[in-house]
């Protein structure tokens, strides 16, 4: 996950509050866009591309904005299609990262998409390619409601 949202590195760790993310699913002619995370926590899985919301911009406008940093593809949002708590524990059992992840659908408008620092490989993948590959919790999910919410 992309962009500073105001939160640095360092804040995502043992965080006072639950950080607020977006991630997008983007649709073209039947496929979805997945990128590998490049970096921890999550590196080498694949996930949507996404990051942190920044103050005052809207949910849609961080997808939006996410999307294209992240892996140079623009679309257009269709809506919602899910909500995920990401929440990772210590040896202690002390919360160490919570995010709340927002993910929306959207329609292809541009792009093939782009390697970058934070997505070492892009693919796009029929839905049910999903469970083969390595990638984050609740990715096939995802995808099966992004489709649903994109069908005519």
């Amino acid at each position: 996950m992309s962009g500073s949202g105001g939160i640095l590195a360092a804040d995502r760790s043992y965080p006072a509050r639950p950080i607020l993310a977006v991630s997008t699913a983007v649709i073209r002619d039947g496929r979805v866009l997945v990128a590998q995370r490049a970096n921890a926590p999550g590196a080498g899985l694949f996930s949507l591309p996404g990051g942190l919301v920044e103050t005052g911009e809207t949910l849609a406008e961080a997808a939006a904005r996410e999307l294209m940093e992240e892996v140079t593809v623009v679309a257009a949002p269709i809506g919602l299609c899910s909500a995920r708590d990401i929440i990772m524990r210590d040896g202690d059992g002390r919360v160490e990262r919570h995010f709340v992840v927002l993910s929306f659908a959207a329609r292809w408008i541009s792009g093939e998409g782009t390697v970058s620092p934070e997505a070492a490989d892009i693919r796009w993948i029929r839905p049910d390619e999903a469970a083969s590959l390595p990638s984050t919790e609740g990715l096939a999910k995802v995808l099966a409601a992004a489709l649903a919410l994109a069908a005519p």
